[in-house]
């Protein structure tokens, strides 16, 4: 019961969003930018993956996020080069077919703005990873399922995680730089439909 000098709860802000989702790979992009050759930028994405929101309304902070990506799905539109990620010098998607994000926590930053932290798993080696992330929206599509979005992003260095492959350039510099941006728009259907 509250009493009279005490504030109610705040109402939350995300009417029918609590429950579990799965994320749909048809309507989600896991995407990445890399400068190549200090003068441009090459993007790809990843077409193969699964993952699972747990969101909590009426307290963001004790959300989950878990996703898991086949890394022999990486597509740059150049076969010859996705070869080359996919081999030993980078992903090794033959030894290690599955890379891995894994949350730890749910920073509210204001607004529709978080910060989802978490853990990276990469071949062997599995470091923190801070994906800032926009809510960016809730409802029903056309066939009666729930469905969330969010937009995400994150700066990471590949060498961290052993894809520490280069070759210098004549004219100065590498052929392919450290930092890594992935982009992250998620679409989600909710699993458990009668969550409030």
């Amino acid at each position: 019961m509250i009493r009279r000098d005490q504030a109610p709860p705040p109402a939350c802000p995300y009417t029918g969003v609590t429950g579990t989702y799965t994320i749909d790979m048809v309507h989600s992009t896991i995407g990445f930018s890399v400068r190549h050759a200090m003068i441009s930028n090459v993007r790809g994405r990843f077409d193969r993956f699964e993952g699972l929101l747990r969101l909590d309304c009426s307290d963001p902070s004790r959300s989950e996020a878990y996703v898991s990506v086949q890394t022999d799905s990486l597509d740059t539109g150049v076969p010859e080069r996705d070869a080359h990620l996919g081999g030993r010098a980078f992903f090794d998607s033959a030894t290690f077919p599955l890379m891995s994000f894994r949350s730890t926590g749910v920073v509210p930053l204001g607004g529709d703005e978080f910060r989802l932290m978490g853990s990276l798993r990469i071949k062997d080696i599995e470091l923190p990873l801070h994906i800032d992330v926009v809510f960016g929206g809730a409802g029903g599509d056309a066939y009666g399922q729930h469905r969330v979005g969010f937009e995400g992003t994150a700066t990471l260095r590949r060498s961290d995680w052993g894809l520490a492959w280069n070759t210098p350039l004549e004219t100065g510099g590498v052929l392919i730089s450290d930092k890594v941006t992935l982009m992250l728009d998620v679409s989600a259907v909710r699993v458990d439909q009668h969550a409030a």
